[in-house]
This record gives structure tokens, C-alpha cells and sequence, in this order.
């Protein structure tokens, strides 16, 4: 059953009886029902937490302007601030990049982190726009084209999230895939631990392999990276069973 939070602006499931200790965010274009099956995987204990709909997506409305990581972060910050302390995020995807961004700005909230699938580097194989689609972006700012035209070009180029996403969740998934944490990582100092499908096509392995080597460098309690076999970006339901030992880990880790 939905529960609302911060008064109302966003949405989301609560699990267990108990005072939360994990706060789950999903990927873009998904909803607070992924992480459901992990905090109540068959055969475990409930964990006692919260599922969030991030703005904009599932029964969170989306939010009036282009907004980034940290905006999504400082959205979440009255959620964390009711709860009794600090508590393990878990971010698959895009819920990871808000969870580094959380992390930067209020580490007193965060006492651990399970990022899964998080695109929480910039790709350096990552290529800019086609000389003719750059052509067309300027001649549609100049007016010579038009914008119905453009968006004919916008859709052959895009990815099938950019072409879902409409309104202020386009400009809004613009303004995030290019984002970089490289600081933020290295400033982290909870346990971290990344999961990982071996055949992750929308963030390679490398990523979470880059990642764990600024988190290694910095100054984070622990990290641990976990490659799950045969299973591909969207972890958090193909394997909810390996996602789950991470945060088992995590929980056990900050409990000690």
C-alpha cells in the first residue's frame, strides 16, 4: 500500500513494522515496486524499510523543472530527517546517482550504501552528437526548422528512456546522464557495497570497476564489489536474492 512522504510530494511503500533501516531508490523509468522483492525476498526476514517512487516517476509527481541528482537528493532530505537515524541507501541505476549525491550532501543521514547497476561515472567511450544532428540543433534555434521536425530528428537519435520521457523528465534525463561523481566518491565514508550483472549493457562492468577504485582511494570503510552471472542491467529483479546478500552485508556491517 502507498504511503506519502515529505507532506505529500512524493510516494512511496513501507516495509516491515519496525523503525526503517534501508531506504531503496530505483532506476529511471521504474518504481519503488522493484526493491520490493528484495526487502521481502522469500525464505529471509522482512528488512524493515522504504520504497520510494522518485519524482516523476510511479505516483511521485514530476517536478516543475530540470532537475539533477542533487535536486532528486535534496527532495529526499525530509524523508531521511524523520526517520530515527541514519540508514543504508540502495539505489539500483539512476536511484544510485541520487543516493551518491545524498551521501555528499548530508553523510549524517546515510549509514551505508548498495549501489546496483549505478551509472555514478561518466563513460569516456561516451560519443558527442552526429555532425548532422548538431547541424539540425542549430537550425532549429535559429528557426529555420521546426521544432515538430526536430523532434522527428531527436526520436532517431535517442535512446527508448529519452524518448519515453516527456516534458521536464527529458531535460531532466539530459541533465543527469551527464553527470560524473569522481569527487563524491572519493569523499564517501560508509561501507559501500556495488552489485553488478556481468552482461550490464547500459553500465558496463568497468564503471562499477572504476568506481570501487575511488571508493578504495578515498576514504570509505569498506568496499565490496559483487559480479552477478548472466543477468543484465536490471539486477534488482533478475537477481533479487544476490542484491539481497550486498545489503544483508551492509546492514550487518553498520549494525557491528
Amino acid at each position: 500500500m502507498l504511503s506519502a512522504f515529505a507532506d505529500g510530494s512524493l510516494f512511496g511503500e513501507v516495509v516491515g513494522d519496525g523503525p526503517a533501516s534501508v531506504v531503496c531508490l530505483h532506476g529511471w523509468g521504474r518504481t519503488h515496486r522493484d526493491a520490493i522483492g528484495i526487502l521481502m525476498l522469500p525464505g529471509s526476514p522482512i528488512v524493515d524499510g522504504i520504497s520510494l517512487d522518485l519524482p516523476g516517476f510511479g505516483a511521485s509527481p514530476a517536478p516543475e523543472e530540470a532537475y539533477s541528482s542533487f535536486d532528486f537528493a535534496r527532495v529526499l532530505i525530509p524523508v531521511f530527517e524523520s526517520l530515527p537515524g541514519p540508514v543504508v541507501v540502495m539505489g539500483h541505476s539512476h536511484g544510485g546517482r541520487v543516493a551518491v549525491a545524498l551521501t555528499d550532501l548530508r553523510p549524517d543521514l546515510v549509514a551505508g550504501l548498495v549501489l546496483i547497476g549505478a551509472p555514478v561515472l561518466r563513460r569516456p567511450t561516451a560519443s558527442r552528437p552526429s555532425a548532422r544532428y548538431r547541424v539540425l540543433r542549430f537550425l532549429r534555434r535559429i528557426h529555420i526548422i521546426s521544432e515538430s521536425r526536430f523532434e522527428a530528428v531527436r526520436r532517431r537519435a535517442g535512446s527508448a528512456d529519452y524518448n519515453a520521457a516527456t516534458g521536464t523528465m527529458r531535460d531532466t534525463l539530459v541533465r543527469v546522464i551527464n553527470e560524473s561523481f569522481d569527487d563524491e566518491l572519493g569523499r564517501i565514508q560508509v561501507p559501500v557495497a556495488l552489485v553488478w550483472g556481468e552482461h550490464d549493457a547500459d553500465v558496463p562492468l568497468d564503471v562499477a570497476e572504476r568506481a570501487r577504485a575511488l571508493l578504495t582511494q578515498g576514504s570509505s570503510a569498506s568496499v565490496s564489489l559483487t559480479v552477478v552471472p548472466g543477468v543484465g542491467h536490471l539486477t534488482v529483479t533478475e537477481a533479487p536474492a544476490a542484491v539481497r546478500a550486498s545489503l544483508d552485508d551492509v546492514l550487518a556491517e553498520v549494525a557491528s
